[in-house]
């Protein structure tokens, strides 16, 4: 079973999965669909992915447009900072974001819908983080949002981070919005 710590932005959600240690190690169900629906979140992923990253790394902004996807992210070695920010048109969160830290040791999750870019910084020694799809990626229908970015102005634990030449490149939100696609991510469409 999980439980929601939190909810934000209309649409993300930071879950906790039950957790049962012993002498033994632990057990907990990472992702369970019928919990999923129960707490009114998508139950049909069809894709994951596992991304394994050094200390200082951010990735992200990401999302994909062609087709919308949402994600449900964790941590299962190290900790990092997983991000979510609002990129919907008319969404009155529009450019906001939230943060947290996940962890092996607090097990929490971030689910965040389509209409949300995603990032992550990586702040123990090594980091990996796993995080379910709910559609294919599409190379041709995916983007980004600088890291930077300032008008969402996300308070990253690092100053210098290493990045990908795609991701220091990427566009502004300010971008995003006058591009046809965006309109993918129209608030309450």
């Amino acid at each position: 079973m999980f439980h929601v710590e939190s909810r934000h932005l209309d649409g993300v959600v930071v879950l906790v999965p039950d957790f049962y240690p012993d002498d033994r190690g632990f057990f907990l169900e990472a992702y369970r669909k019928d919990h999923m629906l129960e707490l009114g979140l998508p139950g049909d992923f069809i894709q994951d992915n596992h991304s394994r990253s050094v200390k200082g790394v951010i990735r992200g902004l990401h999302f994909q447009w062609d087709a919308p996807l949402a994600k449900l992210m964790r941590v299962t070695v190290g900790a990092a900072f997983l991000v979510a920010a609002d990129i919907r048109k008319g969404s009155p969160t529009l450019g906001q974001w939230v943060g947290i830290e996940a962890s092996v040791g607090n097990r929490r999750q971030m689910f965040a819908p389509p209409g949300f870019a995603r990032g992550f910084c990586v702040l123990s020694d090594v980091a990996e983080i796993q995080y379910k799809c709910t559609a294919i990626y599409n190379k041709v229908g995916e983007s980004g949002i600088r890291w930077n970015d300032p008008d969402i102005g996300v308070r990253w634990p690092v100053s210098n981070p290493l990045l990908s030449s795609k991701d220091a490149s990427a566009q502004l939100l300010e971008e995003w919005l006058r591009r046809p696609e965006s309109d993918n991510f129209t608030f309450g469409k």
